[in-house]
């Protein structure tokens, strides 16, 4: 036997005997019993209760929007004629109050047209009074008395009544009461060259300046009321039935310090068909306030009885809460009366439920749970600033 070929010899025998030691060790490692795998605990969460308490509930709206003053008139004048200057000048954010002269426009031909024809009509009841004391003798005294205290500086007086019927005809066949009518409706007409205020307020646009020509019809300026506004705000459809007229309303402005209280004046029927929400008109009155500012703040709303109010979170689907029962978690079907800011308004919840306090991570129907001591305060109350709903 060479040398080559004990070598060969010798790497088979290795290679034997390295294969059997392997299979040895196989063989008695299967024969060892193999230890018993440990069961990892799953860790039961602990969580905080509270006991429902189903009671009457005041409830507050969240309410926003836009102050628009609620007298607001645009001038016009229904006469021809020169502005006059007067002694408030007609300008952008002058005051007047109610009663001043706001608009005076030169009445000097108007004026004379109207004495003429009030001239006219003491001419005609002088050359009426011979005939009227021979056939009308019975009523000569109380035209004669109405002849003389006639002026025609001053405000036409009616006519004496005629006291039958043939005196009536007399009358008018001289045309007495188409002169009286035309000399009257002549005043009313005068009376139009001086505006005067209907409220106190503030000019918020002027569209001419004393000495222009006014046409019939024009524009002369717009009259805001500076003490008094209305907010428009709107409500949701739903939040609805909570508020009516009447009801009082705290609001706020984000730009400017202070605080207003106003009433709800009227409700509009009417619904948006896009946001479904229904236009709210609130009463405002005080200091600082202006047109076009916003406004947010709380609207005192109906009470809700028998139910429970709890933290909104705790919703699951907005139609469930979890009740703990026996220290597992249970789903309970509610009926959601109210959703507000942060919390929710429930009914179907029986008295001295045990309610989870918080939200749980990853919870289920069914979850085992350990709790700490139900706590002694009864959800179903509402707090100041739990109770406000959004609009």
């Amino acid at each position: 036997m060479n040398s080559l070929t004990a070598r060969r010899i010798g790497i088979v025998v290795g290679l034997a005997i390295l294969v059997g030691s392997f299979a040895v060790a196989r063989y008695f490692s299967q024969l060892k019993e193999a230890p018993p795998r440990r069961e990892v605990a799953k860790p039961v969460p602990s969580v905080e209760t509270m006991l429902a308490q189903n009671k009457t509930i005041p409830t507050q709206l969240d309410i926003q929007g836009q102050l628009v003053a609620y007298d607001k008139i645009d001038i016009f004048s229904e006469v021809a004629g020169t502005l006059v200057k007067t002694d408030r000048p007609f300008k952008v954010g002058t005051y007047f109050p109610k009663g001043a002269l706001l608009v005076e426009i030169d009445d000097q031909e108007a004026r004379l047209s109207l004495l003429s024809q009030k001239a006219n009509l003491l001419n005609a009841i002088t050359q009426l009074m011979p005939d009227l004391k021979v056939d009308y003798p019975e009523s000569f005294d109380q035209w004669r008395t109405y002849l003389d205290s006639f002026d025609v500086e001053d405000e036409l007086r009616p006519l004496p009544e005629p006291l039958n019927q043939q005196e009536k005809y007399f009358i008018a066949s001289r045309n007495l009461f188409s002169q009286f009518y035309t000399i009257k409706s002549a005043e009313e007409r005068l009376s139009k060259y001086k505006i005067y205020a209907p409220f106190s307020g503030v000019l918020t646009d002027v569209a001419t300046n004393p000495g222009a020509l006014i046409r019939v019809g024009q524009k002369l300026g717009e009259l805001m009321n500076t003490n008094h506004y209305e907010l428009q705000a709107t409500v949701p459809l739903s939040d609805l039935s909570y508020i009516k007229v009447g009801n009082e309303v705290n609001l706020i402005s984000r730009d400017i310090a202070g605080s207003w209280t106003g009433r709800i004046r009227r409700i509009s029927d009417q619904i948006d068909p896009t946001t479904q929400t229904v236009q709210v008109f609130i009463d405002v009155r005080g200091r600082n306030l202006k047109e076009g500012m916003y406004l947010s703040g709380d609207v005192e709303a109906s009470d809700i009885d028998n139910a429970v109010e709890l933290p909104r979170g705790l919703l699951v689907d907005q139609t469930r809460v979890y009740t703990v029962q026996d220290s597992v978690l249970r789903l309970h079907t509610v009926e959601v009366v109210k959703i507000a800011r942060q919390s929710a308004i429930v009914r179907g919840i029986p008295d001295s439920t045990t309610l989870l306090k918080t939200s749980l991570p990853n919870a289920f129907d069914g979850m085992q749970v350990t709790t700490s001591d139900v706590s002694k305060k009864e959800v179903g109350t509402s707090s100041p600033n739990q109770a406000v709903g959004s609009l």
